[in-house]
């Protein structure tokens, strides 16, 4: 996922985001999400909506949009700094919407819910790190990986092609690594083969 949103909570009557950091005895201690990383004790009796748990309607009323999903549409669109913020109008905030999420149910999703979004996404993207999907890391290392094969496969082609120049004889140059066969001297011929021998012997005669 682009942002880690597991241990990222909205706390009623608490203004901003936080961070949980462990259950306490009359509440839950968290840290706020900001410059400051002031720890506090929610109390109890706040409710505590964890982001990773939230989704956005949609006009089908079964498919809802995760929150996580909806930032990762936010970041392609807008990278880490939003233009508008929860005191926009209202017709840009509802652009907004719509470009994010075109199918967003208008009558369940209230104005005062895609201030909250613009505000959350804003204070996310300050502070905590985007990470690229597993999707387009293995994208991109594949890519390189092709690339990496790409130019092994020029090198060993370039190689074989050099290596075939310098095993092929040049016009006039023996084929053996033993030297230029000569020709074969008929006296020699002659005397290693009786045949042959005879053969001269009778164009003597004959001359």
């Amino acid at each position: 996922m682009p942002y880690e949103l597991q241990e990222l909570a909205a706390i009623s009557g608490m203004p901003g985001l936080y961070r949980l950091i462990r259950a306490a005895r009359h509440g839950v201690l968290v840290e706020s999400l900001d410059e400051r990383a002031t720890r506090s004790l929610a109390p109890a009796r706040n409710r505590v909506s964890l982001l990773s748990e939230i989704s956005i309607y949609t006009q089908d009323p079964d498919q809802t949009v995760p929150l996580t999903e909806v930032f990762e549409r936010i970041h392609q669109q807008h990278g880490q700094e939003l233009a508008i913020t929860a005191k926009s109008s209202e017709a840009d905030l509802t652009s907004f919407m719509a470009a994010v999420i075109p199918d967003y149910d208008r009558d369940r999703v209230y104005l005062s819910d895609i201030k909250k979004l613009a505000s959350w996404y804003g204070i996310v993207s300050k502070h905590l790190p985007y990470q690229e999907t597993a999707t387009a890391a293995k994208a991109e290392e594949a890519a390189t990986d092709a690339s990496a094969e790409t130019a092994e496969d020029e090198a060993q082609k370039a190689k074989r092609k050099s290596s075939k120049k310098t095993e092929e004889p040049a016009p006039g140059e023996p084929l053996s690594t033993g030297g230029v066969i000569a020709e074969q001297d008929p006296d020699a011929e002659a005397a290693g083969n009786p045949e042959a021998a005879a053969s001269k012997k009778s164009r003597k005669k004959a001359e």
